[in-house]
């Protein structure tokens, strides 16, 4: 009888709203007694956009810039659009891949990519939803197919919904596309808290010539675009090499450049809106930049060798740093221990070029090295210094040439700023180290551990200051400390740590209904409570750090249950945990997550396995 099962089905989508109103009143209380530090009114602005610019924005683009750099809505026509590009990509790859081995692609490829291009047909295809017919189904729906009935109603209220937003995703960019264009604003992601930031273009560029003037590493060309002359000069640079036999041919024809595959690289800025004053972090971006493929393959060669000879003396995360401080503490922390954390100003761009290169050779002689992957050093140290002495950009309709420091963005930059600060700070190293201290770097920060006065620590680092002219270090010294993601307290001689949030700390994690793989949603949720873990040496900051996070994650669109399961992975799967944590297991738990040995990445051979990227799509 459809009567009655037409009664059930409008009594279910009552019970059912009632109960989605009653868990919305739920999650609105609980926010308000477990919220994030900021505006108790307004919890929602936890994750928000910073709008320096003080434009005018409607709530769907306030919404919109909300959900962050990160976000990708779905699109299957975009992706459909992609599909071509992205399948011939693949096809040349392949085919690389078959010349290399002087073997000529044939019909297998073909049908490979037509194989692949049908799934991908199939993914992007937008089902039609027949209104008259869905309508029908439902007023005849009978009490047998009830179930069947609510979840096709469902699934295509979502069809339905998702093509609405899609199309008021493409409306709603072009129009904030204008609005920015017309009141001359810049929309970027800060540097931190990795939400947008919304500046006046005219501040930028004030900002900008501030900063070339204080570092004095840019000398403006004009209009003169400078690449036709700096591919010539690289491939003529390459073949001299070549002709005298410092590279091989295999060698030159991997370095070698298409005219017709290269573009001057770009400066853009990243705002760091943790700071006073929102200074700006300048970023060259050259992925088809001239040198860059020198670039590439020198920093491969060298960044290994970096590793191995800095290891004891640097750490690449806050773990790395806290696995040490707890062994060092063990017999070193008293009640007057003092933490400091340091500063580099400007790295990349105040380390000199002919030095920076020659650092490289430093270290090649450190090893006692003659040669390196088939190339002489004095091969290295050429390549190198032709990839720092060429770093040209445009930026705002003038060109650059980099005339001081390298390219934050170039691969081989941060090998070099690397080996010329371990050699500047090997004298502060042996004093700390003569002293019982600690000492760690990561790039340009620095941290300290050690039994010194305060004041002596302070001449000291004055000291230190004076040791090179090109680098400038801002001291930050007390019974605390910040570095990375780490926050460190000594409490009367005890280690206390947890984690640490930037001032400018945004809740913001990739949101829950973006198109993105579910693997990699899974991935965040596992990742930031196992930090919490390892992070927080006491049992009530974990619970702080782990009820911030699940705040977090629920202003992302993160469902309550999928929050949980996750949680739940990580105490049975990785932290082998079978019981709840309580105050009296946690320390025992904990120390036994810190003693997992982390397993290393499988190293991938890119001569057997091809990587391809498609255009994500639900």
């Amino acid at each position: 009888d459809a009567e009655p099962g037409y009664a059930a089905f409008k009594h279910y989508y009552n019970l059912r709203e009632k109960r989605l109103n009653f868990e919305a009143e739920q999650s609105i209380h609980f926010l308000s007694e477990q919220q994030v530090e900021g505006n108790p009114n307004d919890l929602e602005q936890e994750i928000t956009i910073i709008n320096e610019a003080n434009i005018r924005l409607t709530e769907d683009e306030y919404q919109l810039l909300k959900l962050g750099p990160r976000f990708i809505y779905n699109d299957p026509k975009t992706a459909s659009r992609r599909r071509t590009i992205e399948l011939n990509t693949l096809k040349r790859k392949i085919e690389t891949r078959f010349f290399e081995k002087k073997v000529k692609p044939g019909r297998p490829v073909e049908q490979f990519i037509a194989e692949i291009d049908t799934v991908l047909q199939r993914l992007h295809n937008i089902p039609k939803i027949n209104q008259h017919k869905k309508d029908k189904e439902i007023n005849t729906v009978s009490y047998d197919n009830l179930e069947y009935a609510i979840q096709s109603s469902q699934s295509q209220n979502i069809q339905i919904n998702n093509i609405t937003k899609k199309k008021n995703y493409n409306r709603l960019i072009k129009r904030l596309k204008y609005k920015l264009k017309l009141t001359n604003t810049i929309l970027r992601k800060s540097d931190k808290s990795k939400v947008f930031h919304l500046g006046k273009s005219e501040d930028y560029r004030k900002k900008s010539d501030k900063y070339m003037a204080k570092t004095q590493a840019y000398k403006c060309l004009g209009i003169n675009n400078p690449l036709p002359d700096l591919i010539k000069r690289t491939n003529k640079y390459l073949f001299e090499l070549r002709l005298a036999k410092w590279i091989t041919q295999k060698q030159y024809e991997k370095l070698c450049i298409n005219p017709n595959e290269l573009e001057l690289a770009h400066l853009y800025y990243l705002p760091k809106a943790h700071k006073p004053g929102t200074p700006l972090r300048p970023i060259i971006s050259g992925l088809k930049h001239p040198t860059v493929k020198i670039s590439k393959f020198l920093d491969k060669l060298l960044r290994p060798l970096f590793d191995k000879m800095a290891s004891k003396t640097s750490v690449t995360s806050g773990f790395e740093l806290l696995k040490q401080l707890l062994e060092w503490s063990k017999t070193n922390l008293h009640q007057e221990t003092i933490f400091c954390t340091i500063d580099v100003t400007d790295l990349y761009t105040m380390v000199p070029q002919t030095e920076g290169v020659l650092s490289l050779k430093k270290m090649m002689d450190y090893f006692k090295l003659k040669q390196i992957g088939g190339l002489s050093i004095e091969t290295i140290i050429r390549l190198s210094r032709f990839v720092m002495q060429n770093n040209y950009f445009s930026y705002n309709g003038q060109y650059y040439h980099q005339i001081r420091g390298g390219a934050m963005g170039s691969p081989l930059t941060l090998t070099i700023a690397n080996c010329y600060m371990f050699f500047y700070e090997q004298q502060i190293i042996k004093q700390i180290n003569n002293s019982g201290g600690l000492y760690f770097r990561y790039i340009d920060d620095i941290f300290i551990a050690i039994n010194w006065p305060t004041r002596h620590l302070f001449k000291q680092i004055d000291r230190w200051n004076h040791f090179d002219e090109n680098i400038k270090l801002l001291e930050n010294i007390g019974s605390m400390a910040d570095f990375l993601d780490l926050h460190i307290e000594n409490q009367d001689g005890q280690l206390c740590t947890t984690i640490y949030q930037k001032p400018s700390y945004k809740p913001y994690y990739l949101p829950f209904n973006s198109i993105h793989p579910l693997h990699m949603k899974k991935n965040i949720v596992f990742t930031m409570l196992l930090r919490a873990i390892r992070y927080c040496s006491t049992f009530q900051s974990y619970l702080d750090e782990r009820e911030k996070l699940r705040i977090a994650l629920l202003l992302n669109k993160y469902p309550n249950k999928f929050i949980d399961e996750q949680f739940k992975n990580v105490y049975l799967k990785k932290c082998n945990i079978d019981q709840p944590l309580n105050h009296n297991n946690y320390n025992m738990y904990r120390q036994k997550v810190i003693n997992t040995v982390i397993k290393e990445k499988v190293s991938i051979d890119y001569r057997r396995s091809i990587f391809i990227h498609f255009t994500y799509c639900s």
